[in-house]
């Protein structure tokens, strides 16, 4: 089946073939596939407006199209009772892919956030979960870093389909975090593992922990020592909640980790005109938070985005904690 779904394959490290080819992938599908023509086309139609919370900013979009993902229903049962989407036999018959190294098929997000949204999917039906694929994280931000930063939403914070293991891509630059993390007078340096440099970004509303290295082998082993301190200090025996953005920009891969308490902030269970249809992932958390519902576009303000922030973030007494262990801590 999945050679029924192949548009082009990418074998080697290349950025520019890699994002060459997967852009000629989006323009042939918006030809070929009405529902990502649609959602393209809807793209031109989303709101935008800017909110200032103290000493830093979020923006907001109108995306209708988004529900989908918003509102998906990712408990067990739920999961167990529905086809998976990302598994090549149940993608839609138009839908085709870039395959990537054997292992993953870059697809077109036909409800896209942003022009250009990838979904890179797993060819096997394997849960998400990213330990064993740091490597492949950070070869995607490096084939794709002419155009995109690549993102990874944890089976329990955000991924809408927590049975497949998959990533998604961002034009670079779009989620606001990713400029943010250059001012300097936010940018706080905790330590030094090696060659990598860990870095807590102040002001922001919620925790970011920055790890910065030219080394891919030390970013990756940085990450997993993070992600075992992170385990400790939560007390969780799987993987933790986090939210990862990647990219690899001048001989440098940096990761934008948000660590978390929660997924989904309590005034999204809220009942009748009290429920804000807010489900933070990536993209939210690092700063441009999608609202499906015009009356949330238009009523969230500041201190509710304050708010939800606190909520799902982890303390920064809890990120402390953690840099605390990340020293010793062997993996």
């Amino acid at each position: 089946m999945v050679e029924q779904k192949i548009f082009d394959r990418i074998s080697h490290h290349n950025s520019a073939a890699l994002a060459q080819r997967s852009s000629d992938l989006y323009q042939h599908q918006q030809r070929d596939w009405p529902l990502l023509r649609e959602g393209v086309a809807a793209l031109n139609d989303i709101r935008v407006r800017t909110v200032q919370c103290g000493s830093y900013s979020v923006r907001l979009q109108y995306n209708p199209k988004r529900i989908v993902s918003t509102g998906a229903k990712v408990d067990s049962q739920s999961i167990r009772e529905r086809k998976c989407f990302l598994c090549t036999e149940n993608l839609p018959p138009q839908q085709q892919g870039v395959l990537y190294h054997e292992t993953f098929l870059v697809l077109c997000n036909p409800m896209p956030i942003f022009p250009e949204h990838f979904t890179i999917s797993n060819i096997r039906h394997i849960p998400q979960a990213i330990e064993d694929f740091i490597p492949s994280l950070l070869d995607l931000a490096k084939d794709f870093s002419s155009t995109h930063t690549i993102f990874y939403n944890g089976p329990r914070c955000g991924a809408s389909a927590p049975d497949h293991m998959h990533f998604q891509a961002s034009p670079k630059n779009v989620i606001p975090v990713e400029q943010d993390v250059e001012e300097e007078d936010r940018r706080s340096v905790a330590m030094h593992i090696g060659n990598v440099d860990v870095i807590r970004l102040e002001g922001y509303g919620r925790e970011v922990i920055l790890l910065e290295s030219k080394e891919q082998q030390e970013i990756e082993s940085s990450l997993k020592r993070l992600i075992a301190a992170m385990r400790k200090v939560l007390g969780v025996t799987d993987e933790p909640m986090m939210n990862i953005l990647c990219s690899f920009t001048g001989g440098l891969w940096r990761m934008i980790v948000f660590p978390r308490m929660k997924h989904r902030p309590d005034v999204y269970f809220n009942e009748g005109d009290e429920k804000i249809l807010i489900s933070p992932a990536s993209v939210d958390i690092g700063g441009l938070i999608v609202t499906p519902m015009e009356k949330d576009f238009l009523r969230v303000d500041a201190a509710m985005i304050e708010s939800i922030f606190g909520e799902v973030s982890i303390s920064r007494q809890h990120t402390q904690t953690i840099f605390s262990l990340l020293q010793d801590l062997q993996v």
